[in-house]
């Protein structure tokens, strides 16, 4: 089993959802951003997205946009996002992790090379925002046979007509947008994320993981009760974006998602590690 499905299914086994967290590689710089992602499992992270910078993140809201920015000020590229990532398993081979990105980075890059390159540094799957199952040729068919997941994101107008087309091929999870809109906008209703849960459920077997809008632990909480996974991001670079030193950036990311963890881990009414 990959280490996505090996951890989803452990999970399971404690009757708790997964604390997904995303962070963006080299926000604020290199050695920050290193510090905090090899930190994030101790800190109760289950599964890691790794955001691959780019200049034009049409998906997300002013934090994770302002993120990118940073990354990029700092000499960010994908070259070095999977040198961090070779890195990061120097000390971690359980943690999932998935870059999360867009498609125009990959291809410059050469996707055959990324492919190659993302396996062997340690890379488990694959979150490409604008690149729809009409291409899976591109990218999504050659990275699963290499052995990579590529997760499909589903959002509130992905009708039942549309579902199975999105779903064809995913791999590793299903990500479930929870608004219409960008990443860190306002969150959805409890009733409405449980409707979608239920849809979702009747179309794939696939664990499914709802992020946009989640920012506190009781918010993680109420998620984690409904979902196999609970996804946190803006919340988490909104501390990187106001710390006035790597230490208060670093500190800030990671406290807070211990206190997701505590969050998602006591939302079903046990103390499962």
């Amino acid at each position: 089993m990959s280490r996505l499905q090996t951890r989803f299914a452990e999970l399971k086994e404690q009757n708790r959802a997964a604390l997904v967290t995303f962070v963006t590689a080299g926000d604020p710089g290199y050695d920050t951003s290193l510090a905090i992602l090899n930190g994030l499992p101790g800190a109760g992270a289950d599964v890691i997205e790794l955001g691959m910078p780019f200049t034009d993140p049409m998906a997300d809201g002013p934090a994770i946009q302002l993120a990118n920015i940073r990354a990029l000020a700092a000499k960010q590229n994908l070259t070095k996002t999977l040198q961090m990532v070779r890195e990061f398993r120097e000390g971690n081979s359980e943690t999932p992790l998935v870059l999360m990105g867009y498609f125009n980075p990959i291809h410059m890059y050469g996707v055959a090379r990324f492919i190659a390159d993302a396996k062997e540094s340690g890379v488990d799957g694959l979150i490409v925002v604008d690149l729809p199952p009409e291409h899976n040729g591109e990218l999504c068919e050659p990275a699963q046979a290499a052995g990579l997941d590529f997760i499909r994101l589903t959002t509130p107008t992905t009708d039942d007509v549309r579902l199975p087309t999105v779903l064809n091929g995913s791999s590793g999870f299903v990500y479930y947008v929870s608004v219409a809109g960008v990443t860190g906008a306002g969150a959805a209703t409890l009733e409405h994320v449980e409707e979608a849960v239920a849809r979702l459920r009747r179309h794939t077997d696939l664990p499914i993981s709802i992020g946009f809008g989640i920012r506190t632990p009781e918010q993680a909480a109420s998620i984690a009760r409904l979902a196999d996974g609970v996804v946190v991001g803006s919340a988490l670079i909104d501390h990187i974006a106001t710390a006035d030193t790597p230490e208060q950036a670093i500190d800030g990311v990671l406290s807070l998602c211990a206190a997701l963890a505590e969050g998602v881990r006591n939302a079903r009414g046990n103390a499962a590690a």
